[in-house]
């Protein structure tokens, strides 16, 4: 029973008696006696109803104690049980606030816990040592496909991107452009529909053709196409069908029910097809020019058959004769003019980190001829440097000038350098000793290369004309040293970025989740979806104040992503933003950003867009979501870009499943749940926190039979919190 009730009957029991006592006291009472009492009394009755005020107020505060210590001490000791029960790390439950008999019970449910704990942890170990075979395959695909040099996605039928390696990360996000925005959103993520990048209609049809050619019987069916994205790119995709991996009979007939998603091999071809382009333009022109000039030449010749032919006519037609085969002349110059420059353009050239290379340099002059280690020295070497090139080519051009130097000038050391220099990269090959003419330089770098029985028919000149760059001779008189210089290409600092991160260990295993392969959306609307199976984005908005209708703007978007139940801390959106006005010094201290942090940023024009990019097809979460929720709203009109998905509010969804517990605010809820806040009114910091207070809270809901999407909104929307309004 509820407090207040409790403390109303008990005053009116206690004026019930009250008045039954006075009652039986002026009933024993003669006439001349009541009267004179009455009198007595007419005068102190208010001082007689100010005298029950304590008894009320007493009645109030033992019921209310009573209350909070007795009846709902119990319901909040539930709830603690069940959140206990929930929890996926050791955890205990305080029980001081409570009586002593709640006490005794709560010290005992902890130690229940702790013994709980300790099995769990025991059955973690053993089904880690399990698992451990199992993971080292899934780390071994992972290392397989970082190596790849094709960019390789697999899906599962609904197209949700389920595995992908760091190459076809690069390639989408070479693809995006000058589409990429704020935020360093990327269009390929775990979870994240390949339908953002690729048509639906052409990936359905051709696995509708997969599907035909297993029917027919074939044992490796799969498929190619090209197709363009919304940049103006120009993709082949091959794709090949994932299937179960159920065991079947030998010889068995492929069953099309059997493919459970699909992997697509993607290469851009966008510069192979313009250049073949230009090449068959180029053809075209040959061909057509030359068949008007000959024309031209064979009618001129025929005329100069003529014995009586003028000499003025004479001249007339030879110089059309030599006019149109010199045009024709041009024109094949100009043709193999260009598809030697398309052959350049094609050599592969690889992304490598200077020291790499020039350590490599050093072995392979040394071991070719046939020196030691010592006489081939290290001098300054940048060890930040990368370069595109095709290293077989340039070591085979340093160990070549090596050989000769060594051979013809009796040197007892060669040094090696390499420095930047703007946006190229200088690899020296210095040496102490004897000049060198400019006419022995030239033969140097005309002669085909040779390296002892070795024959090359490239030159130094070739290879240097392949990465676009060129060799030269210098002297440094003051050190009585010469050196050739090779001018090399630079790798861009992203390029050399994302190289790095493909070599380093830290990128391995790539970014997978098989368990998505058990997920499809066919044929259920969100609302009937468990909550499990969704994907969310959880966000968070720092701002100027708390009044969006008022003129306030947001500063900061945070947000994570939740798939298949994970959290992919990896895959991140932050952003500061230029609110176009003052921020309060008073707000200052709570989100810590200063008006010179978002000097320069975008605005919120600009990095919207991102936004809704990165959480489309997507459930929102947020606590107090109608708070961040407003912001966007009212961005509708100037964007054109509404958030019309799902929203799910942990504040909500805590007063649902602690409706007993006295806070909601997002500390006290990652404080019950033990969860460690870090970065705390910061956008992203406040979504991370966010995001595991609410897989905490699925399995919580799920006790109380909420289930889906559609369940966890209408619970949320009977708590008293849904009232709030911004």
């Amino acid at each position: 029973m509820n407090w207040k009730l409790q403390a109303a009957l008990t005053v009116a029991v206690a004026l019930v008696f009250a008045l039954l006592a006075v009652g039986l006291v002026w009933a024993v009472l003669s006439p001349e006696q009541a009267a004179q009492l009455g009198k007595g009394l007419a005068g102190v009755w208010p001082v007689a109803l100010l005298a029950l005020l304590p008894m009320v107020g007493l009645s109030v505060w033992f019921w209310r104690e009573h209350d909070r210590r007795h009846s709902l001490g119990p319901d909040r000791l539930l709830e603690k049980v069940k959140l206990l029960s929930a929890a996926s790390q050791s955890q205990q439950i305080d029980v001081r606030a409570e009586s002593p008999a709640l006490q005794r019970l709560g010290e005992a449910i902890n130690a229940l816990a702790a013994q709980r704990d300790r099995w769990r942890d025991d059955v973690q170990t053993q089904v880690a040592q399990a698992s451990q075979s199992i993971q080292q395959e899934r780390n071994r695909l992972a290392a397989l496909m970082s190596e790849l040099n094709q960019s390789v996605v697999v899906c599962n039928l609904d197209g949700r991107i389920l595995l992908f390696n760091h190459r076809a990360r690069l390639q989408f996000k070479s693809m995006a452009g000058a589409a990429s925005v704020a935020g360093g959103v990327e269009w390929v993520g775990i979870g994240r529909s390949i339908y953002a990048v690729l048509d639906r209609p052409l990936l359905a049809h051709a696995l509708e053709n997969i599907r035909q050619r297993m029917a027919r019987g074939a044992s490796e069916p799969s498929t190619q196409f090209l197709t363009s994205t919304a940049t103006g790119q120009l993709l082949r995709v091959h794709m090949a069908p994932v299937r179960s991996g159920a065991d079947a009979e030998p010889g068995a007939k492929p069953d099309s029910a059997d493919i459970h998603g699909f992997v697509l091999m993607l290469d851009n071809v966008t510069h192979s097809f313009e250049e073949e382009t230009r090449r068959d333009q180029l053809l075209l022109g040959l061909t057509e020019g030359s068949r008007a000039s000959l024309a031209n030449v064979q009618a001129a010749v025929e005329m100069l058959a003529f014995d009586d032919l003028e000499p003025e006519m004479r001249e007339k037609f030879l110089r059309v004769v030599r006019e149109e085969v010199g045009a024709m002349g041009q024109r094949i110059t100009d043709l193999v003019a260009r598809s030697t420059e398309t052959l350049k353009t094609r050599w592969p050239l690889e992304d490598m980190l200077g020291a790499d290379l020039v350590l490599a340099a050093q072995q392979r002059i040394a071991t070719h001829c046939g020196r030691d280690m010592g006489c081939v020295v290290l001098d300054t070497v940048d060890p930040q440097v990368w370069l595109k090139v095709d290293s077989f080519g340039v070591l085979q051009v340093l160990t070549y000038l090596a050989s000769r130097l060594f051979d013809e000038f009796e040197l007892r050391f060669v040094q090696l350098r390499l420095a930047q220099a703007a946006d190229k990269v200088h690899l020296d090959l210095v040496w102490t000793g004897q000049a060198m003419s400019t006419e022995t330089v030239m033969s140097w770098e005309l002669d085909p290369m040779h390296l002892g029985a070795e024959r090359n028919p490239l030159t130094v000149r070739d290879v240097m004309d392949r990465h676009g760059g060129v060799m030269w001779f210098e002297r440094e008189r003051t050190r009585h040293q010469a050196f050739f210089r090779l001018v090399l290409p630079r790798a861009g600092a992203q390029e050399g970025i994302e190289a790095a991160h493909v070599l380093s260990q830290d990128s391995r295993p790539e970014y997978y989740d098989f368990d998505l392969f058990q997920m499809s959306e066919s044929h259920h609307s969100l609302d009937d979806r468990p909550l499990k199976s969704l994907s969310y984005t959880v966000f968070d908005t720092e701002t100027t104040g708390l009044n969006p209708s008022q003129g306030d703007e947001i500063i900061q978007i945070g947000a994570t992503r939740i798939v298949n139940h994970k959290l992919l801390r990896r895959d991140a959106f932050e952003q500061l933003i230029d609110p176009g006005r003052s921020i309060p010094a008073a707000s200052i201290p709570i989100h810590g950003i200063t008006p010179q942090m978002v000097q320069g940023q975008p605005r919120i024009g600009q990095v919207l867009p991102s936004f809704h990019a990165y959480a489309s097809d997507t459930v929102l979460v947020a606590h107090n979501a109608a708070f961040d929720m407003k912001f966007l709203q009212l961005k509708e009109a100037s964007t054109g870009l509404r958030f019309d998905q799902p929203v799910l509010d942990t504040l909500l969804l805590s007063a649902v499943i602690h409706p007993h517990q006295e806070s909601h605010r997002l500390e006290a809820i990652a404080q019950r749940m033990n969860i460690t806040v870090l970065g705390r009114h910061t956008a992203l910091g406040d979504a991370m926190v966010t995001a595991e207070v609410f897989l905490r809270m699925v399995p919580l809901l799920a006790e109380m039979g909420i289930h889906t999407l559609g369940q966890a909104r209408e619970a949320a929307q009977k708590t008293y919190y849904a009232r709030l309004q911004y």
